[in-house]
Formats: structure tokens, sequence, C-alpha cells
């Protein structure tokens, strides 16, 4: 059962052992930021990263999804990059239109089991960790 979330607060601790947002329908993104330290961290050129992992239109890179998965660094035991993953998935939840935004968040927590749980944090620590997400992905917003 969630904790009791005062009004201005939320609570979110990620779970251990849980994958859940990982494996929601949709695209993971790259900022170049990102896929220059995934890249290194994988002991990769960035150039050789984007060949391998990325599909680039004009104004964004995502990763390339493979069939029946989500995410190519997902494994059975967890993300293969945690220490290196990119800006949305390190955000997650703490993303614009879901951190502010109380049906949003209240129907992700649906889904997500660590969205209720934790230390409580206040709605603007929230939402100038979502603000990352407007300088990581410019043109999406």
């Amino acid at each position: 059962m969630p904790n009791e979330t005062p009004e201005g607060f939320l609570r979110f601790e990620c779970q251990r052992g849980c994958i859940k947002c990982c494996e929601r329908e949709g695209y993971v993104y790259f900022s170049e930021a990102d896929a220059r330290q995934t890249a290194k961290f994988l002991g990769m050129t960035l150039r050789a990263f984007d060949a391998k992992y990325i599909y680039k239109t004009r104004h964004q890179r995502r990763l390339r999804k493979l069939s029946k998965r989500q995410c190519v660094f997902l494994t059975p035991d967890g993300c293969s990059i945690h220490e290196a993953k990119p800006t949305q998935c390190r955000l997650f939840p703490f993303w614009p239109g879901l951190a502010g935004m109380k049906r949003e968040w209240n129907r992700t927590a649906k889904w997500c089991p660590g969205i209720g749980q934790g230390p409580l944090i206040q709605i603007g620590t929230a939402m100038e960790a979502a603000a990352e997400m407007y300088d990581a992905y410019p043109t999406f917003f």
C-alpha cells in the first residue's frame, strides 16, 4: 500500500528488480551527450555506437528496437548500461507532463510500483528534474 502523500509532494523510489518502465511500449531517446556517455561506458567510439544502436532522424536520435524487445540493453538482470543510461531513463518518472500532472502521475502509478513509495519529494524538486529533459531533448518540447 503506498504511503500517504501530502499535497505538494510526491513519493517515488525505484523498486529493486523492477523493470516495468523499461518494458513499456515506446522509444528510448538519446541526446548527443547521452550517446557519448553510453559509448564511452561500452568502450566504443560515438560513431561505432551510433552505427550499431542508434536510429537518427534530422532532429532526434533513438535506440534501435529489436523485434519483441523495447531495449537492447535490458537483460534479465536489469539495465546493462545502468551507470550510463540516457537522460530519459535516468529521470523516470520525473518527466514533463508526468511529475507535475496528478492525473498522469496516478495513471502511471497503476503499473509503476515505485510511485507512492520512498521519501517525500517536493513537486518543485521533481519539476526541476523534469526540466533537465528540456535541455537534453529540446526538439521534443
